[in-house]
């Protein structure tokens, strides 16, 4: 006789955990990590060092005064980025392409001429926040301005796209996080903060109206809208996602603001309270944050200035580039090399390496040129908001991604009150006093 058979065990089917995918229900996460960047990018970099400058002067000068122009200008952000990003989305083309398209060659050279302007001198003040920081650590001028030139030129020639935009993201999130943590060490009056942020307050002096135009023009800036349509374009989003790019946009305004908010009350809390409202430098608010406010929130503010240049000295020469090798139709791209694209890393050299120049200039006023140029970006805005809202109307560009009546309503109700701003500080300055 054979051995015994073991008895049959019943089969009991494994039973695993159920999963969304096993539910029936759909993740955005994947969709919404494949369009997340542009906006995003876009806002941080907006807070770069001409923007910090421009709040820590307006925080000291004006104490919590302005706060309403950064809740108006969160709102104003979050209209005139969603039709610049519409704008990619629907055509899949840049800036400088879209509108050699819709005006030809001399009306995409006269926008561009005016935007790269700007941008110019958004370049030089991220030169002058980068060595008003690292100054604070002992490191010269010269030498922080040529490493940095140095930096950025190999590391968006080596780098890819991908790799470009995860950089840049982190270093956004970084700087936000150390603006916050210094605003919360400043002991700021809230509900003082709250209040003006919806209840206008102030003179309309030159100097007011200065600051306005400095904070509004720190915050839509002439290269974001072309920075946001290129890179969406760039990234190869289509008009599926444009749900998404949304949900981009809007958050990147909320953050933008909420960080300049920060700054501001930090200014407000500290010097502005204590009767300091002239500084020199965003350098010099960090100083004064020291006794008042702590060692610590004086380093972190460092820190912030100093990677919120690096951003902005990444993205504003790269939208100049893209935006100039756009209009005139030569190759671009940094997954392209040297050899496919000489014209573009050439432009790209070029912006970062004047800029870098420009400001060695012995005895050359930072504080004037990172502030002024703000407030140069905002004069300059109206003449590109007019060539975008344009374009956003224009069913034959954009198909069923064009801009309906209230996204046209409130997008030319912006480029109409910049306009009326620029017009009456013109008039403020020529008036006899």
């Amino acid at each position: 006789m054979g051995q015994p058979r073991p008895p049959i065990r019943p089969q009991i089917p494994r039973l695993r955990p159920p999963t969304w995918r096993t539910l029936g229900i759909r993740l955005p996460r994947l969709a919404l990590f494949a369009v997340i960047g542009p906006g995003l990018i876009s806002g941080f970099a907006d807070n770069d060092a001409g923007g910090i400058t421009t709040y820590s002067v307006v925080g000291a000068q004006f104490g919590y005064d302005l706060m309403w122009v950064v809740l108006a200008s969160m709102i104003a952000l979050s209209i005139t980025q969603e039709v610049g990003a519409r704008l990619g989305l629907a055509t899949g083309q840049g800036f400088g392409g879209l509108l050699r398209e819709r005006f030809g060659v001399r009306g995409a050279a006269f926008a561009i001429f005016t935007m790269l302007l700007a941008n110019l001198g958004d370049t030089v003040a991220e030169f002058a926040g980068i060595g008003a920081s690292l100054a604070l650590f002992g490191v010269p001028v010269p030498l922080s301005a040529g490493l940095a030139a140095l930096l950025v030129i190999v590391f968006l020639w080596r780098a890819n796209f991908g790799r470009v935009q995860y950089v840049f993201l982190a270093v956004g999130v970084g700087t936000s996080v150390a603006y916050a943590i210094s605003a919360v060490f400043a002991h700021p009056d809230w509900g003082q903060a709250l209040t003006r942020a919806v209840v206008p307050r102030g003179t309309l002096s030159s100097a007011y109206l200065l600051a306005v135009l400095g904070t509004v023009g720190t915050t839509i800036t002439p290269w974001g809208q072309a920075f946001i349509q290129s890179y969406v374009a760039d990234k190869n989003l289509r008009p599926k996602d444009l749900r998404w790019s949304r949900l981009d946009v809007g958050l990147a305004a909320f953050l933008t603001n909420v960080v300049a908010a920060f700054i501001v009350v930090a200014c407000a809390a500290t010097l502005w309270a204590h009767g300091q409202t002239s500084i020199n430098s965003a350098a010099d608010a960090a100083k004064a944050l020291g006794p008042l406010a702590g060692r610590f929130a004086e380093t972190l503010f460092a820190i912030g200035l100093f990677t919120a240049s690096v951003l902005g000295l990444g993205t504003v020469p790269l939208t100049s580039t893209y935006a100039a090798t756009e209009a005139f139709g030569w190759e671009r791209g940094l997954d392209r090399g040297w050899r496919q694209a000489p014209v573009f890393y050439a432009l790209l050299s070029f912006f970062v390496g004047f800029s870098a120049l420009f400001v060695l200039i012995p005895g050359l006023p930072l504080i004037a040129v990172m502030y002024l140029s703000q407030v140069f970006d905002g004069l300059l805005l109206p003449i590109i908001l007019v060539f975008v809202m344009l374009m956003a109307r224009d069913r034959r560009l954009l198909g069923n991604l064009t801009s309906g009546p209230i996204l046209q309503i409130l997008g030319w109700t912006v480029t109409g009150l910049i306009s009326l701003l620029s017009v009456a500080l013109v008039i403020s300055e020529l008036a006899p006093r």
